[in-house]
């Protein structure tokens, strides 16, 4: 590729002063370097074509013409890794400061670390002591565009490229020797060792071009999966009575069918049949039954078709049945003494085998022709009706059934449409109706409603006031008893006192006696009045009872102002649904003490308010 690279390039040879092929020069030159000379007398080490002619740096001082460099990109002189089945042959380079010696070919390739990812920096060692970053850059440049050097104080250096495979061609520069000018001094000269570097900012530029390449090739799927995905089916319209007009259209029309039977089915899931729109609905349905009379229509007429294909069918088969009959006769003659003998034996072998193959397919098609009409003749056995009365019979009782169905659904439907317009009819009476409603007769069902209520609650205070006065009447009866029972006590205690004395003043007790068995009578005394008042209080029924007081002092309490008995029930009716305001009423009215009753308002706004007054009572006690 190096030579091709210069083929075109015309330089005169005499301009030469040490001719590249000669052995006395080249071992001349590698003794400088401090090299073994390789290569016998008369060998040729390196082509012509690889070293340009007339190389001289300061041809541009003298003329203004930059020299032609063989390391330029458009040369080709340092290409990529040949294939591995190719051998390598390196040149000579030269630069305008210094020299590039190939290394020797017998030696092995020099080793280099493993590719890291997005590589594009490498490592340069090797170097001249008296290198400098201009000399480097002027050798590597012509790889490709350097972006960074990072040169050490010692002789290696770090080169990054722009381009991943401009790190391929600098590659191919390990193992030269390089040589500063034409000096000799080893500082001067040194043999490099290029190789993979790995750098973080190669490695973070690989990642993002992995990940760009990633979202395109995400992308590029998406679209194809967009494009080969089907069709999203269109949206279902909401009813509407033009929407459902034009469907019964599309009922009708047989190419429309399917799409519009969708939609019917999607209105009526969806709940859109009510008493306004039943008759509409009715009429799609029906002529979605229609539908089923033009599909047996339908089906007739394919299976008419398959019929006469199979006509066709057995006709054609038929023919060819006959032309194979034809062409086994045709074998048959063929085998005959008279024509037989003429045949050679190829051709009797031959003729031999047509016959028997012609033979096996006339008898299989015979069979399938033969299956064909057994199946018409059971089918015609099935089916013959012409000698049969009772085959007739019951044709005609088919008939007959078959037109009272119809009728019969004829008359099913009629009865459904009246009934649907009996509906429509009794919903224009009503929306008449409460048309011509007046507002008078808003006002009068006001204040009917009104006078109902208070009347309700005039009852409700009635009855109130009957139990309160139960209650008192019950209150007396138990003071008047207990009264009588305290004076029979008294006269009790009375006599049982005098008795004492008498027995004192005769036994010669002394006073304080006296008084305890005052004190004693009057402990009885209040004994009784507590046993007294207890009876006449009616105790609590259950638990039950105990746990509503204690909510409804609690909900009192905290309205000082008191509340209605509705209040006080919907309150209650939160923690238990099955108590009654009754209920509520005839407990709060057993406990007077706890709870008592106000009238607040006048007239038809006149309330009933319960307060609690437990405390009250304890103060006055």
């Amino acid at each position: 590729a190096a030579a091709d690279g210069l083929g075109s390039i015309a330089i005169d040879t005499t301009q030469l002063n040490m001719s590249v092929t000669d052995p006395t020069a080249w071992a001349t030159a590698m003794n400088n370097l401090g090299m073994v000379p390789v290569g016998l007398a008369g060998q040729q080490l390196v082509t012509d074509s690889i070293c340009v002619p007339g190389f001289d740096p300061s041809l541009s001082m003298m003329t203004g013409i930059t020299p032609i460099n063989p390391m330029i990109p458009g040369m080709g002189l340092v290409p990529p890794p040949p294939p591995t089945d190719v051998p390598v042959v390196k040149e000579i380079i030269h630069c305008k400061s210094c020299t590039l010696f190939p290394p020797n070919p017998n030696l092995p390739p020099p080793s280099t670390r493993e590719r890291p990812p997005g590589c594009k920096t490498v490592f340069v060692g090797g170097l001249p002591e008296n290198a400098t970053e201009e000399i480097i850059q002027e050798v590597f440049e012509q790889c490709g565009d350097i972006t960074a050097i990072r040169k050490s104080k010692k002789n290696f250096c770090h080169i990054r490229f722009a381009e991943e495979f401009m790190v391929d061609k600098a590659i191919y520069l390990s193992g030269y020797r390089m040589r500063l000018g034409s000096s000799t001094d080893k500082k001067d000269s040194g043999r490099l060792h290029v190789d993979f570097a790995q750098a973080r900012d190669d490695f973070y530029e690989w990642e993002c071009k992995q990940r760009m390449l990633a979202r395109e090739e995400r992308h590029r799927r998406k679209m194809e999966e967009d494009r080969l995905r089907p069709p999203s089916p269109p949206a279902i319209m909401h009813y509407s009575e033009h929407e459902a007009t034009l469907l019964a259209e599309k009922l009708k029309d047989d190419s429309k069918f399917s799409e519009a039977i969708t939609v019917l089915l999607t209105w009526i899931e969806r709940g859109e049949v009510n008493r306004r729109s039943a008759n509409q609905f009715y009429s799609m349905v029906q002529s979605a039954n229609s539908h089923v009379r033009r599909l047996m229509n339908e089906k007739a007429a394919h299976e008419q078709e398959m019929e006469q294909a199979k006509e066709s069918f057995k006709n054609a088969l038929t023919g060819i049945l006959t032309q194979f009959e034809q062409i086994v006769a045709v074998f048959n003659a063929s085998t005959r003494q008279k024509a037989w003998d003429h045949f050679s034996k190829a051709q009797r072998k031959n003729i031999d085998i047509w016959r028997k193959h012609s033979e096996e397919l006339r008898n299989a098609h015979s069979e399938q022709l033969m299956g064909i009409r057994r199946e018409e003749e059971m089918e015609m056995s099935d089916d013959d009706s012409g000698d049969n009365p009772s085959k007739k019979l019951r044709v005609d009782d088919s008939a007959l059934a078959a037109q009272a169905y119809a009728l019969k659904e004829e008359n099913d439907s009629l009865r459904w449409q009246l009934d649907a317009y009996r509906n429509e009819v009794e919903l224009l009476k009503q929306e008449k109706g409460q048309l011509f409603r007046t507002e008078e007769s808003l006002t009068k069902d006001q204040q009917l409603q009104f006078l109902q209520q208070t009347m309700q609650g005039m009852q409700q205070q009635l009855l109130s006031i009957q139990e309160e006065l139960n209650n008192k009447k019950s209150e007396l009866e138990q003071a008047k008893e207990e009264q009588t029972h305290t004076q029979a006590m008294l006269k009790v205690l009375q006599e049982q006192l005098k008795s004492a004395k008498e027995l004192a003043e005769i036994n010669g007790h002394d006073e304080s006696q006296a008084n305890e068995i005052n004190v004693l009578t009057v402990a009885l005394v209040n004994q009784d009045r507590e046993k007294n008042s207890e009876k006449r209080s009616p105790g609590l029924k259950s638990e039950k009872e105990a746990l509503l007081i204690g909510i409804i002092s609690t909900f009192l309490h905290v309205h000082p102002f008191g509340a209605n008995i509705e209040y006080l029930w919907s309150y209650m009716q939160q923690l238990d649904s099955r108590i009654s305001a009754n209920e509520i009423e005839m407990l709060l009215m057993r406990l007077p003490r706890m709870f008592k009753q106000e009238f607040t308002g006048v007239g038809a706004t006149l309330e009933k308010r319960w307060k609690f007054c437990a405390f009250e009572g304890i103060k006055t006690i």
